[in-house]
């Protein structure tokens, strides 16, 4: 598809902006963060690509389905958990490869280190932990074979492989030397299957949309503990007409269903949120660009109690070669 791709070539800063998907093992206590799944390992032109970024997701709001927890209020000790604050740090390097025909490949490794402060039902004092290590990693494939010369449609499908721990303990506190959550490991300790598709075309000379939807989906239990499975959605507009900075917008939906089993927070898990995201890239050099946005929610809607973050944070480098 030369002409498809020539087309194409003035979104490479939007691409790449978006290109790497951390594979985050998210607390099923509430990490929401889904500014960046959109547009996973698109590269409209063929090449390689390689990313590091950094993600901060700082939870730090109790929430019961859409209305805040007035902690203040609460007595403690408690008959339930109350969950104080978890900041979630995920450093993810990946690598993309578009080849010449409508295939590529994209591999994200993520590196999480997850501080996390709670009070245990029937006890006075904070329990934390700090849980980190490598998370699991994401193999995922495209194909681009529905495109036109108007526009790039392609599909995804891929694993989420079983690659982090899960059986890190509480460092200080009532509950030290205990099993931290399963949702707040580093690892599912499960395989999940990646299934999506998107459409990327331009808008006139300078603007650009994308659409995106994806799956991810457990396939199997390990140790009593199956994640729920996650719907996503995505809208987003790039204005190419201030040169060197590319802004973009996009509207982000997530449905977490509920996690299951013996050692899953059943009834503190899953819900709905949406988001909205800001944020821009720029080149730095004639093959590395840097890309930064923030996402701020516009709706959230929790299973149980669980905390929530007001602001997620990301940045990172993207180089082509």
């Amino acid at each position: 598809m030369p002409r498809l791709f020539s087309r194409a070539l003035a979104a490479a800063p939007f691409a790449l902006a978006l290109s790497s998907t951390p594979a985050l093992a998210c607390a099923s206590c509430g990490c929401t963060f889904t500014s960046d799944w959109l547009n996973q390992g698109l590269v409209t032109q063929p090449g390689q690509a390689a990313t590091l970024r950094v993600d901060y997701v700082p939870q730090s709001q109790l929430r019961t389905g859409t209305s805040k927890v007035d902690t203040s209020q609460l007595t403690i000790p408690n008959d339930r958990e109350i969950e104080r604050w978890t900041d979630n740090v995920y450093l993810t390097a990946s690598y993309d490869r578009q080849f010449a025909s409508d295939w590529g490949i994209n591999v994200a490794v993520p590196l999480i280190i997850r501080p996390h402060a709670t009070i245990a039902e029937d006890t006075d004092a904070e329990s934390r932990s700090r849980t980190h290590g490598l998370g699991d990693i994401r193999v995922t494939a495209r194909w681009q074979g529905l495109s036109t010369p108007s526009g790039v449609t392609g599909l995804q499908f891929g694993l989420i492989l079983p690659t982090g721990g899960f059986h890190q303990t509480f460092r200080s506190g009532p509950a030290q030397g205990e099993e931290v959550d399963r949702g707040l490991q580093p690892g599912t300790g499960t395989t999940q299957a990646v299934i999506g598709a998107y459409h990327y075309r331009r808008l006139g000379r300078d603007w650009a949309l994308m659409v995106q939807a994806q799956a991810q989906i457990a396939l199997n239990a390990r140790q009593d503990y199956r994640p729920g499975t996650i719907g996503e959605a995505s809208l987003a507009v790039q204005w190419m007409g201030l040169g060197r900075v590319v802004p973009q917008l996009q509207i982000n939906a997530r449905i977490n269903g509920q996690d299951s089993g013996l050692n899953a927070d059943v009834e503190n898990s899953g819900g709905e949120q949406v988001y909205f995201a800001p944020g821009l890239s720029m080149p730095l050099a004639a093959r590395v660009s840097a890309f930064a946005h923030v996402q701020l929610p516009l709706y959230q809607r929790v299973v149980g109690w669980q905390l929530a973050p007001r602001v997620n944070l990301a940045a990172g480098l993207t180089a082509r070669f």
